[in-house]
């Protein structure tokens, strides 16, 4: 069966090929619009699944995965920075702090659908002012959840986690691989 990945994602698009898994590429044109006060768990659920579908209806023999993850402090769903003053307020806001990372996946084919998520924590260092500036400079942080990207520039602003690293990159790889194989043989 064919595999589909309803997201333009590089990351997502990286770790799939890590794991040897091949597939196509067709980002879902779904409306991300959350309901108010939605937990970041729900919120990830939600969103994948929303996605997953956008694509099956146009391709129903494939299997989809769809994906969304957030980043969430103190139960707050931090998206994509508007800007660079944003960023910077996300950023300031994570500074020393431990938050949570949320990746919700949705495997979607004719015969079976699974919708599930994991979450990761993430400490922060203390930053200071120069750090984040220097660090919005790349222009790393601004399609980002949460501002940072932990794959790339954004490493040194980590000080440890607890969880699955690739969820906080975009998609729990192995959780995901090994639905992906029950989905195979079901």
């Amino acid at each position: 069966m064919e595999i589909i990945l309803a997201s333009g994602s590089p990351r997502r698009r990286e770790l799939l090929a890590l794991a040897g898994i091949e597939y196509k590429v067709i980002p879902s044109e779904c409306d991300e619009t959350l309901p108010q006060n939605i937990s970041p768990g729900d919120a990830v659920r939600l969103l994948a699944q929303r996605k997953a579908e956008d694509v099956f209806n146009k391709h129903e023999d494939a299997l989809i995965i769809g994906a969304d993850t957030v980043v969430a402090l103190d139960g707050k769903i931090l998206g994509k920075p508007k800007d660079r003053e944003n960023a910077k307020e996300m950023l300031l806001a994570l500074s020393g702090k431990t938050h949570e990372v949320y990746t919700g996946v949705a495997l979607i084919s004719k015969y079976k659908r699974e919708v599930f998520s994991c979450r990761s924590l993430v400490t922060f260092y203390p930053l200071t002012e120069k750090e984040i500036d220097n660090y919005i400079k790349t222009g790393e942080p601004m399609d980002k959840a949460g501002a940072y990207g932990i794959q790339g520039r954004g490493f040194f602003l980590v000080k440890g986690i607890s969880g699955d690293y690739n969820n906080i990159v975009g998609l729990p790889l192995s959780e995901t691989v090994r639905k992906l194989e029950k989905f195979k043989t079901e």
